[in-house]
């Protein structure tokens, strides 16, 4: 019984899901789901690539209590809009539809949803997004990849953050690319550094590039 409540629970967001996704499409808005452990640096990264994609671009935070992330990216000029789960551990298909209801998000622009700071439940949850972007900081640990690999394996993408840390943590590049390069064969590993923008560049120019692949 309790399979056949997940698997209904399962298909029904996906259903939903797949109808929001359809809806930004025919808008021409392009969604990314960012995953990753509290404090990876996803609201950092967001704040990087608003200074360097072009055109509009607006953020869903995720969170289970707070609108912390919100404020800070409102203070920068960055449209940003609050979800606050009350203490479930990922955003889901209706959260995102009633919140994009509450929403002015531009045709054509940049839509970047920062899920719940977790490894593991936000991968099993499509929200609507053309992609997956996983961020892993060097101070987690070299390990990740290995111990949460579905994450890693359903991301288009893996941004390595706080590579300034590596040698005071202890973090090992080479195991951790080795990693996931086990669970995630050839995704691309992208390194950005949020406090200097090191990296966002290079990283905005990948996502552009996907952008166009599926415009």
């Amino acid at each position: 019984m309790r399979v056949e409540l997940k698997r209904a629970i399962y298909e029904a967001n996906d259903r939903l899901a797949a109808s929001i996704h359809e809806d930004l499409r025919r808008r021409g808005i392009f969604t990314v789901n960012i995953l990753g452990s509290p404090g990876a640096g996803k609201t950092s990264l967001i704040t990087r690539l608003a200074g360097v994609l072009e055109g509009p671009l607006a953020v869903i935070e995720g969170d289970v209590a707070s609108d912390i992330d919100t404020q800070a990216l409102r203070a920068l000029g960055i449209k940003a809009w609050q979800i606050e789960t009350g203490g479930d551990c990922h955003l889901n298909a209706p959260m995102i539809e009633a919140i994009l209801k509450q929403m002015d998000v531009p045709d054509g622009a940049w839509l970047f949803i920062e899920n719940i700071g977790n490894l593991i439940c936000p991968a099993e949850f499509v929200l609507g997004e053309d992609m997956k972007l996983v961020v892993s900081s060097a101070a987690e640990g070299h390990d990740k990849p290995r111990k949460y690999p579905i994450i890693f394996n359903k991301s288009a993408a893996c941004v390595l953050t706080k590579l300034d840390l590596a040698a005071a943590v202890g973090f090992d590049e080479a195991a951790f690319r080795s990693g996931l390069g086990l669970v995630a064969p050839g995704i691309p590993l992208l390194a950005l550094n949020g406090r200097t923008g090191e990296g966002a560049e290079e990283l905005g120019a990948w996502l552009k590039a996907a952008r166009s692949q599926v415009s």
